[in-house]
């Protein structure tokens, strides 16, 4: 993105065609157009030849437009993010929550498929899969004991809470342990500051 910004800074004065906002966004010049048709993104003027150009505004708007795609909006999403300022936010906010439960469902994909092969830790270990024996022997490894395993569960609760659920599942924990794990840290914690 800021390599458009450049190339536009540096054009010379005046508006800028398809081909070259289109290459500087590192879009196809039919991406463009067909934001230009759903009305995301049009240029506000013509060449004496009909060619669309884009203004510095036009150019800030195929911006969002490609950052919204990067981050796997759909276009229906983008429309309302660019239409609605005050949505814009919440509407991210349920982006990012639906692609945390993908990624939960695709690491317990990945996790059931592992354990069909009946793979090696070697192997879960480069698909990146850690489960609930490898982060214990990590953390062990680093030095800590039982009650600073614990401590450590008490602050991710106490500190993100949906961060610490989430990664409880990301080990392959099931659901009930999760709850367990998670009820005794917020009990810990309760009693802590009952204490302090």
């Amino acid at each position: 993105m800021g390599r458009l910004h450049e190339r536009v800074a540096r054009a010379p004065g005046g508006p800028l065609s398809v081909g070259r906002v289109a290459r500087a966004a590192g879009v196809s010049r039919s991406a463009l157009l067909y934001y230009d048709r759903l009305g995301l993104a049009s240029p506000s003027a013509r060449s004496a030849a009909g060619y669309r150009l884009y203004a510095p505004a036009d150019v800030e708007r195929v911006l969002r437009v490609v950052r919204l795609r990067r981050i796997g909006l759909t276009l229906g999403d983008i429309r309302r993010v660019l239409d609605a300022r005050s949505e814009a936010a919440r509407i991210i906010e349920a982006h990012v929550t639906a692609l945390g439960e993908r990624i939960d469902a695709l690491r317990s994909q990945q996790r059931l498929a592992l354990r069909l092969i009946g793979a090696a830790p070697t192997a879960r270990r480069r698909a990146g899969v850690l489960d609930k024996k490898d982060w214990t022997a990590l953390l062990r490894a680093a030095g800590l004991g039982d009650d600073e395993m614990r401590g450590w569960h008490v602050q991710f609760e106490r500190l993100q809470p949906q961060a610490h659920r989430a990664f409880l599942a990301s080990l392959g924990l099931a659901p009930d342990e999760i709850a367990r794990i998670r009820k005794a840290s917020r009990g810990a914690w309760a009693r802590a500051a009952d204490a302090g």
